[in-house]
C-alpha cells in the first residue's frame, strides 16, 4: 500500500513539474469604452515571446513585463507575465488569438480568449484622481432637425463636439461610425473644422463640427440611426505641480458616443393621392419642351422632360410621354444637376427622348401629367403639360385600311411588315469536327505524368528528411531567421522605448545562439568574450558587442530619445555584420 501512494505522489509531483503558459483577461464582457487588461504568465523562463495581433483592439498600454521567485519548502517557485491594456474599436465578440514562447527548445501558445463588446457604460475614473471621471467635461452630441418627418422628407443630423474649458483635448479618430438602414443618406464634406463658443445644459463650451449629413427616410415606422463613436486623446490632470506650481498632466484616452437615436417617420396621407403619384416630395416645377414641332422626311426632334425644385429629385421617375406609334421614340438620357446642401436637395432632373416620325401628316402628343406631396401645403399637388402637335411635311403616306398603320388623326399604327426583310430567317449550320481525347497526345501525356513525377517525390522525400535528421543545424538556422526578424521588429519600432531594445536584446541573444551554439542561460559576458575571440572575431568587434547588450540593459531604466535608439540600432547593424564576416563557424 505504501509502494502504490508513493508512486501516485511522484506522479502528482510530476505533473507540478509541467511548463505552464496561460493567458487570461481582466474581463470577458466589457463596454467599447473600457479597458482590457491581458496577462501572459508562465511557470518558466523562455525566450522569443511573440504575442497576438490584438484585432478589434489598439494597445494602449504594455508590454509591462514582471519576474518573481518564492522559496517554499526548500522548493523553488518562478513566475514571469507579459501584460497588456487594450481598448476595443468595435462592439461584438472579438477574439484574442494564441500567444507563442520558446522554453527550453519547446514552442508553447496560449488558448485563445473570446471578448464580449457592448454598448458604452458609465464612465471610467481618471487614474491619477479617483474622484474625477475621464475626461470630464466632453461630450458628443447628435443635433437632429426633426424627429416625425414624413416619408421622403428631408431632416438632418449634425454631430457636435463640445470641450469644457476646463478639459483638453488633443486628437480623435472614428471607432464606430453611424449607420442609416432604411435611409437615403448624403454626407456634406467639412473642408475644415472651426471651434466655436456655445452652451451646453446652460454651461460655456467650445465645439466642433464634425459631420453633417441629410437623411431621406423610405419607409414608414420607427427608424434608429445608429450612434457615432469616437476614441479621444485627453490631457488628464496627475494631481501633482511642477516646481513653478503649474498642473502636471498626463495623456489619456476616452470613448464618447452620441448615441443611438430613434426617428419616427409618418406615412403620406392617402386622401386626394393622385393615381399617377411616383413618390415626389417637395416643390416643384414641372415642364415638357419638344426642340421643334415641325420636320421633314428623316429629321428628329428632340423631346425635354424636367423636373426642377427642392425635394427628393433623386428618389422619383419622371412621367413618361405617350406618342402614336408613327412616331418612333428611343429610351431617354437621363441627367441630374442636383446639389444636396444642409436644407435637402434642390436643381434640376431631365429625360431627353429622340423621336423619329414614320410617315407623313399631323401627330399628337398627349399631354404630361407629374404630381407631388407638396410639405408647405400639407396637401399633393399635379401639374399638367400642354399639348404637343408634331407637323411632318414629306415622307411616305400611311397605307389606308392597313390596321397595323396609323392615320394622321393619331389612330394606332405601326410601320409596314417589310422593314424586317433584311433578317435571315433560315441557317445553314454544320457540325465542327472534333478529335477524340483517348489516344491523342494530351491522354497519353496525363497518363504517364505520374511515374516521371514519383523520382521527384522520392528525392524531394530524402532531401526533407537529411533536413529533419538535422537537429543542431535546424536550430541554428531557426535563431539566425529569429536574429533577422527581431532585428528588423526594433527597426519599426524606433521611437517606442521599451518595444525597441526589448527586440533588440532578443535579437542579439538568437545571433549568438546560432553562431556561438550556446543557450540562454550560458550567456555570460565573460563567456561570451571567450567564444567569440575563440572564434577569431576581433577584440574591437567583440567589445562592441558587449557594450551593445550594456546598452539594451540599461536603456530600460534610463530615458532615450530617437537619436539614441537610431545610433544602438546602427550600431547592431554594423557589429552582427562584422561578425558574420570574422567568425568562422
Amino acid at each position: 500500500m505504501k509502494k502504490y501512494i508513493f508512486l501516485l505522489l511522484l506522479s502528482f509531483q510530476g505533473l507540478l513539474a509541467q511548463v505552464q503558459f496561460d493567458a487570461s483577461v481582466s474581463k470577458t464582457s466589457l463596454g467599447i469604452n473600457e479597458r482590457l487588461r491581458v496577462d501572459f504568465t508562465m511557470n518558466e523562463d523562455g525566450d522569443n515571446f511573440s504575442p497576438p495581433a490584438f484585432e478589434g483592439f489598439r494597445v494602449v498600454g504594455g508590454p509591462n513585463q514582471a519576474v518573481s521567485y518564492s522559496w517554499m519548502n526548500g522548493k523553488k517557485s518562478f513566475n514571469k507575465s507579459f501584460s497588456y491594456f487594450l481598448m476595443p474599436l468595435k462592439k461584438g465578440t472579438l477574439v484574442i488569438k494564441q500567444a507563442s514562447i520558446e522554453i527550453e527548445g519547446k514552442i508553447y501558445k496560449t488558448a485563445p480568449i473570446k471578448v464580449t463588446i457592448t454598448n458604452a457604460v458609465q464612465e471610467e475614473v481618471n487614474p491619477y484622481n479617483p474622484q474625477q471621471k475621464m475626461g470630464e467635461g466632453i461630450h458628443l452630441v447628435a443635433e437632429i432637425s426633426k424627429t416625425n418627418p414624413y416619408i421622403n422628407e428631408p431632416i438632418t443630423v449634425v454631430y457636435k463636439l463640445y470641450v469644457s474649458n476646463t478639459a483638453s483635448v488633443r486628437n480623435w479618430r472614428e471607432m464606430a461610425s453611424p449607420k442609416y438602414n432604411d435611409f437615403w443618406s448624403q454626407n456634406i464634406d467639412i473642408k475644415k473644422l472651426v471651434v466655436e463658443n456655445g452652451k451646453y445644459n446652460g454651461e460655456d463650451y467650445r465645439y466642433v463640427v464634425l459631420r453633417k449629413t441629410v437623411l431621406y427616410p423610405q419607409k414608414a415606422g420607427k427608424l434608429e440611426i445608429e450612434p457615432l463613436s469616437l476614441d479621444i486623446e485627453v490631457d488628464l490632470p496627475t494631481g501633482r505641480r511642477d516646481f513653478f506650481g503649474r498642473m502636471e498632466y498626463a495623456s489619456g484616452n476616452k470613448t464618447v458616443s452620441a448615441g443611438a437615436k430613434s426617428i419616427s417617420v409618418r406615412s403620406l396621407p392617402e386622401a386626394g393621392k393622385p393615381v399617377d403619384f411616383s413618390g415626389a416630395v417637395g416643390d416643384f416645377d414641372f415642364k415638357v419642351t419638344p426642340s421643334k414641332t415641325t420636320l421633314k422626311s428623316g429629321e428628329s426632334l428632340d423631346l425635354v422632360v424636367s423636373v426642377s425644385g427642392k425635394g427628393n429629385l433623386k428618389l422619383f421617375n419622371l412621367p413618361k410621354p405617350v406618342v402614336p406609334s408613327a412616331l418612333e421614340m428611343y429610351d431617354p438620357e437621363h441627367k441630374e444637376k442636383v446639389n444636396t446642401p444642409l436644407s435637402g436637395m434642390q436643381g434640376e432632373i431631365t429625360d431627353t427622348y429622340t423621336i423619329i416620325p414614320q410617315y407623313k401628316g399631323n401627330y399628337q402628343i398627349k399631354p404630361m401629367v407629374f404630381s407631388y406631396f407638396d410639405l408647405s401645403a400639407n396637401a399633393y399637388k399635379t401639374i399638367t403639360s400642354k399639348e404637343i402637335m408634331v407637323n411632318v411635311l414629306d415622307g411616305p403616306m400611311p397605307t389606308s385600311g392597313d390596321p397595323q398603320v396609323a392615320s394622321a388623326e393619331g389612330k394606332q399604327n405601326v410601320v409596314a411588315n417589310d422593314q424586317f426583310q433584311f433578317i435571315k430567317l433560315k441557317t445553314n449550320l454544320a457540325a465542327v469536327a472534333q478529335k477524340d481525347f483517348l489516344g491523342s497526345g494530351l491522354f497519353y501525356s496525363l497518363l504517364l505524368a505520374p511515374f516521371l513525377i514519383i523520382p521527384v517525390i522520392v528525392l524531394a522525400k530524402k532531401k526533407k528528411e537529411a533536413i529533419d535528421g538535422d537537429v543542431a543545424g535546424n536550430k541554428i538556422r531557426q535563431s539566425n531567421k529569429l536574429a533577422k526578424k527581431f532585428l528588423s521588429e526594433a527597426n519599426k519600432q524606433l521611437g517606442s522605448k521599451e518595444a525597441f531594445y526589448v527586440a533588440m536584446e532578443k535579437a542579439l541573444h538568437n545571433f549568438l545562439k546560432a553562431k556561438l551554439h550556446i543557450e540562454t542561460s550560458e550567456m555570460s559576458k565573460e563567456n561570451i568574450r571567450e567564444l567569440l575571440l575563440s572564434k577569431k572575431a576581433a577584440p574591437d568587434t567583440v567589445q562592441n558587442f558587449i557594450a551593445l547588450m550594456d546598452s539594451c540593459e540599461f536603456a530600460r531604466y534610463t530615458p532615450a530619445s530617437v537619436g539614441t535608439m537610431q545610433q544602438d540600432y546602427d550600431k547592431a547593424v554594423t557589429v552582427i555584420s562584422g561578425l558574420e564576416k570574422q567568425i568562422n563557424n
